[in-house]
């Protein structure tokens, strides 16, 4: 991986598919050497395959995320880190008041503490102007029967924010971007009927795409790009803004 010892680096977490794929791509693109991680190695690998195919430097690897030795020798192994794309986690629709103790530690687990490991591990690697952007969610200002996801990703913006100061010092900037309703695999359960009114329920009139929130990944990593920190992006086609109608 990245015979240029003075190409940068990017590694993208749950890069198999969705947000995560189009981020490493953007990446790429961009002039990254890409690392794309997934819990999927063979998922993963063929993702990186289709990049690779089209000219993009790109490589893949499995990984547990909530193994922190893994997590270590994982970033451990590269030849340098100049910016970390933590995407990877889980998402499930479950009522308050069927929620248990265990999903909550179980998003946690996923969604929130790798985001920690990762991002010790990763800065502790960069030099000035090293980049971290969390891939938060919209939920976090709250949202009905995913009470255990939306805390998850609220805490990744706390964390967000109280890492931008922490890494202020060394000229690392933390950013977050908080997508809203993405046409992911997470939606492939609806049928068409049902997608098309969610999209008419979206200000913009339609639902965000994978592409939307890479754009938005390519333009914090972008060096040109140095006096931004400590923010949460929200993108979510006006959702969150206020509903079609008023009321």
């Amino acid at each position: 991986m990245n015979s240029n010892p003075g190409k940068p680096v990017a590694v993208v977490t749950g890069a198999a598919g969705g947000i995560g794929l189009a981020a490493a791509e953007r990446l790429a693109a961009d002039g990254f050497s890409v690392r794309m991680l997934d819990l999927s190695a063979g998922r993963v690998e063929a993702a990186a395959g289709q990049l690779r195919d089209r000219g993009l430097d790109v490589t893949a690897g499995g990984i547990d995320l909530r193994d922190e030795a893994a997590v270590k020798a994982e970033i451990d192994g590269l030849p340098r880190v100049d910016v970390l794309v933590n995407n990877a986690g889980i998402f499930d629709v479950i009522e308050f008041d069927r929620l248990e103790a265990g999903d909550l530690r179980r998003m946690m687990e996923v969604n929130y503490v790798p985001v920690f490991t990762l991002s010790q591990a990763a800065s502790r690697r960069m030099k000035a102007d090293g980049r971290i952007i969390n891939i938060a969610s919209r939920s976090w200002l709250g949202a009905r029967s995913i009470a255990h996801y939306a805390a998850s990703k609220a805490a990744v913006v706390g964390l967000t924010r109280a890492m931008a100061l922490d890494l202020a010092p060394k000229r690392i900037l933390v950013n977050a971007i908080a997508p809203g309703v993405i046409e992911t695999a997470i939606l492939d359960a609806w049928d068409e009927e049902a997608r098309a009114a969610l999209a008419e329920r979206q200000p913009i009139g339609r639902l965000g795409r994978p592409e939307d929130i890479a754009a938005a990944v390519g333009f914090l990593a972008d060096p040109r790009t140095g006096f931004i920190t400590g923010q949460t992006l929200i993108i979510d086609g006006g959702a969150s803004v206020g509903t079609l109608g008023g009321a």
